[in-house]
């Protein structure tokens, strides 16, 4: 006869007992036998009430959802022979994106003769990377891609972290002034 190795409703160890011994104990208890670990020998089965464990498990996954960050890609795009002031200016993008927290994929675009030069492209990309080196650092090396050439750039870990707290501090905030007794005034 199989045997499950059974918990109790309140994580307590009842032994290995035959399945039927355990269905028993689950009606007399008014719970569900619910199988926890089906590869372990014997499988571990532990009596719980069913919906709670399915409801309890969904606020669980909602949590880790709710508190992973979201993570842009950003898309810049420059060209080789770009003017030293549009150069300042795509930079100050780069600069926002990555103190917003998101990740900057920067494209410099080749035309016609440029592509016979394309350590014009690596120069740019170097000089960009060397620029916001306190905000971010390169995920992804520069290669060419065709006609273009490709580099991605991810904001500092404790940055995004920085971020993330920021945002959880302002909802929390949020949240304790908007439960506030109307009509209550700190005198």
């Amino acid at each position: 006869m199989p045997e499950v190795r059974l918990v109790g409703p309140n994580g307590e160890q009842v032994g290995i007992v035959p399945v039927g011994d355990a269905l028993r104990l689950a009606q007399e208890a008014d719970l569900d036998l619910v199988e926890v670990a089906p590869t372990a020998r014997p499988p571990v089965a532990k009596l719980m009430d069913y919906g709670k464990f399915k409801y309890e498990s969904a606020v669980k996954a909602r949590e880790a959802r709710k508190n992973q960050t979201n993570t842009i890609i950003k898309e810049i795009k420059l060209r080789p022979k770009i003017d030293p002031h549009d150069y300042e200016t795509k930079k100050g993008h780069v600069v926002r994106f990555l103190k917003g927290g998101d990740k900057v994929k920067v494209t410099i675009m080749f035309r016609g003769r440029e592509q016979s030069r394309p350590e014009l492209g690596f120069r740019l990309l170097r000089r960009l990377a060397e620029d916001i080196q306190e905000l971010g650092q390169v995920e992804s090396q520069a290669k060419q891609d065709g006609r273009n050439m490709v580099m991605v750039i991810g904001p500092h870990k404790r940055r995004a972290e920085h971020k993330a707290e920021a945002r959880a501090a302002a909802e929390a905030a949020k949240a304790r002034d908007g439960h506030e007794q109307p009509g209550a005034s700190a005198e």
